[in-house]
């Protein structure tokens, strides 16, 4: 019945607003003449009534505290009726002030002045306050609404509260508030009460919570999976506000409330680093990003471009994505000084010309194939890639004089089962050797690099592993997501396959940490937390969207795909790690390989990649790394050969 009342007229409110200043004046004669109506001079009050609503009319109407939605008043509300109310009211003082200095009488006491202006403003405060929570009683006699619990009793949390009261079309209770300060337990914000958020199970337990809304950007990720784990046990929805700062026009609406994605669950504390340091040596330099278009490339970008480079230049063989992040430079008024270089890393003399033109100070090498599966069907391709593309950049920037080469690698390289993963520990032993060599005064190199001068060279080879990350393309996440968008099921490759995950940004910026302290040689590996159960985090984003596993999505084992491995290592056993400052990057303590031997056998490599001879590549690529051993792939008979003759 109440969904169905107009929103009321303007001008009915403005006469209803001017109605009770009328009333606060007539009001304000009897407490000022203690209700004696003797003492009241009708022809003076009748004077002063009309004056005043002829001044109120037109100061409420330039104020326009007439415009807001009764049931929507608001503290912006207030604050126009205050001021409003204290311009009318002045009028009468400053009146009176005049006449009394010319020995006049005055227009009105001002003790009935400041009487009818309390009243007004008591008053027309009072009113709306009354229709608005009216309309919030009506809306929350539906029997049929749900419970919320709010995290966070900041702004954003208030905020979130009183808009879910506002809206009519919202059919949400707020039941109470949670935060982590003791200090606010207890207190009462808007009618609801504050919780510890060590009291939730019982919060929702007690008053049958069916929301959860994260408002808070400062939960720690401990904190937050607990939370939602918790809400999840007892099938409890999660929510979040996005932060104040993306708000449209400071103005927070219902639809701006979102499920939980798991990717704010997988997050673990900001990580810091040292970016005076890093902007010391980047800032006014030119910068050479490979794979720019690529997850890891293009945020390497972002996160480059605080550090007022001198250039980047962006390189791809995508074309389509490179024009992509070429037009959010542009755009987002993000940066200026950048030039999209398409070319393939493969290609020694596009590559050159590269170098040759923009003669780059820095290189952060991305670009490489990592699909573990498609790989193991392209063993030449990866090798091409992942092999010759870094050989000619790290050749090419001994050539040209680069100060640091920061290679991006996997934790796949580390024992590696699969094509993609021997390809990126062939790369890894490349750069590690050679510097090696350049370090230790090789005067001259079989590989054709005869004819640099060691003694000048001052490139320093840094190698990153880490292990998988956030929304990266081709990554599980967005796998299983499309897959629940569709109705199920839910693939994945075993029961106890797990994961390291690490978001895009983090690792970008330990990357540039790792750049920054890097004095050559060192291969970095990054603090990756804790592994994750892939099965454990597909049923987690099926309950996070509202559905329940294995009943409304399945979840179904497919076995390993080829390559694959159970466990991702960042460490083989024959290695150790060299702690750093920062407490997430270490060293890893290497084998160390002799240049002039690895630098044949991996021009022998790729000649042999080029010709696509697939079996003969990946038997190379096993009398190079080892410990290579396939995993559910056609080559693992190339290791039982080995075996048998060495039995």
């Amino acid at each position: 019945m109440f969904k169905k009342i107009n929103i009321v007229p303007r001008w009915l409110i403005f006469a209803i607003d001017l109605a009770f200043c009328a009333l606060s004046l007539i009001f304000a004669y009897f407490i000022r003449y203690n209700f004696v109506v003797d003492h009241i001079v009708i022809q003076e009050l009748s004077r002063n009534t009309l004056i005043f609503i002829a001044i109120n009319c037109i100061v409420f109407f330039s104020v326009k505290t007439y415009a807001g939605i009764v049931r929507y008043t608001s503290a912006q509300d207030s604050f126009r009726i205050l001021f409003s109310i204290s311009v009318s009211n002045l009028f009468f003082i400053l009146c009176n002030l005049f006449l009394v200095s010319f020995n006049q009488p005055a227009l009105i006491s001002n003790v009935i002045v400041v009487i009818t202006g309390l009243c007004s403003f008591v008053l027309l405060i009072t009113y709306r306050v009354l229709v608005k929570y009216f309309f919030m009683y009506i809306k929350n006699m539906k029997l049929d609404r749900r419970g919320v619990v709010i995290y966070g009793v900041g702004e954003t949390g208030v905020a979130t509260k009183r808009t879910l009261d506002s809206d009519p079309n919202v059919n949400m209770r707020v039941v109470a508030f949670i935060d982590d300060d003791p200090r606010k337990k207890g207190k009462v914000v808007d009618n609801v009460r504050i919780y510890h958020t060590d009291d939730l199970e019982k919060i929702i337990e007690l008053e049958h919570i069916d929301d959860l809304i994260l408002t808070s950007q400062n939960i720690t990720p401990e904190r937050k999976n607990r939370a939602v784990d918790l809400c999840l046990d007892h099938d409890v929805k999660v929510l979040s506000v996005p932060p104040l700062k993306t708000w449209v026009n400071g103005s927070f609406k219902v639809n701006q409330i979102k499920n939980v994605k798991i990717e704010d669950l997988l997050e673990r504390s900001p990580i810091v680093i040292e970016e005076d340091v890093i902007e010391d040596q980047v800032k006014g330099k030119r910068i050479l990003v490979t794979g720019a278009a690529g997850s890891i490339g293009s945020e390497l970008v972002r996160q480059l471009v605080k550090f007022q480079p001198q250039l980047i230049i962006l390189n791809d063989i995508a074309e389509t994505a490179l024009h992509e992040l070429q037009l959010e430079l542009q755009d987002n008024n993000i940066f200026e000084n950048f030039v999209a270089f398409i070319g393939d890393v493969r290609n020694k003399p596009r590559m050159e010309s590269l170098f040759e033109t923009f003669k780059p100070h820095f290189v952060y090498h991305a670009a490489a194939y990592k699909h573990v599966p498609m790989m193991e069907n392209n063993p030449s391709e990866a090798i091409c890639t992942n092999v010759g593309g870094t050989k000619n950049l790290a050749d090419l920037s001994v050539k040209y004089n680069v100060a640091k080469f920061v290679m991006i690698s996997t934790d796949k390289a580390v024992n590696p089962t699969s094509i993609m993963g021997a390809s990126k520990r062939i790369a890894e032993i490349y750069v590690q050797s050679f510097y090696g060599a350049l370090n230790s005064n090789i005067k001259a190199f079989k590989n054709g690099l005869s004819h640099l001068n060691t003694k000048e060279n001052k490139t320093k080879f840094i190698t990153t592993r880490f292990g998988n990350v956030l929304g990266s393309n081709g990554s599980v996440i967005p796998r299983f997501k499309a897959q629940i968008q569709s109705g199920g099921p839910i693939t994945v490759t075993h029961p106890d396959i797990t994961r390291y995950f690490m978001t895009i940004p983090e690792a970008c910026r330990l990357v540039l940490e790792a750049g920054s302290m890097g004095e050559g040689g060192e291969i970095y590996i990054f603090d990756m937390g804790q592994s994750v159960k892939i099965v454990e985090l597909a049923k987690k984003m099926i309950k996070l969207s509202g559905l329940i596993p294995n009943q409304d999505i399945k979840i179904e084992f497919t076995g390993l795909r080829p390559g694959e491995k159970l466990y991702e290592e960042l460490l083989n056993d024959l290695e150790n790690t060299i702690p750093t400052h920062h407490h997430k990057i270490m060293i890893a303590k290497v084998i160390t390989y002799n240049f002039e031997e690895v630098s044949q056998l991996i021009q022998q490599l790729i000649d042999i990649s080029y010709k696509y001879q697939d079996k003969v590549v990946v038997k190379k690529m096993k009398e190079l790394v080892p410990e290579y051993k396939s995993k559910n792939s056609i080559y693992e008979e190339l290791d039982e050969i080995e075996i048998v003759v060495n039995a």
